[in-house]
């Protein structure tokens, strides 16, 4: 807006520089004290109405950019918002919510080199920012925390409490849906399974059966649910397993798997593999 109005008074005055022959001395130097003498209410409403102006231009949305170089200066703003939001959003899920319009006057301040504050202040308030958005993620990943292994918890009471279930020394649950016949795998081998995993909430996460190909792994290459769980059946066996977090993924989240994820799984050994190892 200032620098519209530098330009505004410019054109002015070369508008005024150029009109009508060279001027009688004794009438310029009567304008220049006119001039001088200009009321400041006067002068004060001329800036108002051009600053107004200047707003009023700025707010009018621009139809699809046409040219190259409207293309180029497009997209580098939409990159730059794209940005903005998602950092925004960011802090939003932590419940540090930003005021909006302030980040955007700092946005034009920058760009106009304007800013309002030292670059020594905007360091200090952006460390505690940072500060602040990194206790925020700790306390909320605490809250997870507790939510999810409490789930899990009442979840495996309530689990062990049904017929057939059975319930080992490190927590993992299982059931005997099918009993093989044939060996138990033992920690070193590789096995070829069926399996369909799942959350406590229904939510499935994998299954071998859709994509109508059995796994080959080592017993002890997997989750210690599985590993513990695997040495328990024969071949030809289908078990049932409810694995209690500490003995899945623990505090890591993967995939559609949360972060101390209570897992559910329906288990089929098929063979134990021998020759060399399958990828997986």
């Amino acid at each position: 807006m200032r620098s519209i109005f530098k330009v505004s008074l410019l054109a002015a005055s070369i508008a005024l520089a150029g009109c009508g022959e060279k001027p009688d001395v004794a009438k310029t130097d009567a304008v220049k004290t006119d001039v001088a003498k200009t009321d400041v209410a006067k002068t004060d409403a001329v800036k108002t109405d051009v600053k107004a102006e200047a707003t009023k231009t700025a707010k009018v949305v621009p139809g699809a950019p046409q040219t190259d170089l409207e293309k180029q200066s497009y997209g580098l703003g939409v990159s730059f918002g794209n940005y903005l939001k998602r950092a925004l959003d960011e802090n939003n899920k932590v419940e540090v919510n930003l005021d909006i319009a302030m980040v955007m006057n700092g946005v034009t301040d920058a760009v106009e080199g304007t800013e309002k504050l030292t670059k020594e202040e905007i360091e200090t308030v952006m460390k505690e920012l940072d500060a602040l958005t990194r206790a925020k993620h700790a306390e909320m990943a605490e809250k997870v925390k507790a939510e999810a292994l409490k789930a899990g918890s009442d979840f495996l009471a309530e689990h062990a409490k049904k017929e057939g279930v059975k319930t080992t020394e490190s927590g993992l649950q299982y059931t005997v849906v099918t009993m093989g016949e044939g060996k138990k795998p033992g920690p070193k081998d590789r096995v070829k399974v069926h399996y369909k995993g799942t959350l406590i909430d229904g939510l499935e996460f994998d299954s071998s059966y859709k994509r109508d190909e059995p796994a080959v792994f080592g017993v002890g290459q997997v989750i210690k649910g599985w590993t513990e769980g695997l040495q328990l059946m024969p071949v030809g066996s289908k078990f049932t397993f409810a694995i209690p977090s500490e003995l899945a993924y623990g505090e890591r989240a993967t995939g559609k798997i949360t972060a101390h994820s209570t897992l559910l799984f329906d288990v089929e050994l098929l063979s134990i593999e021998t020759g060399a190892p399958a990828a997986h």
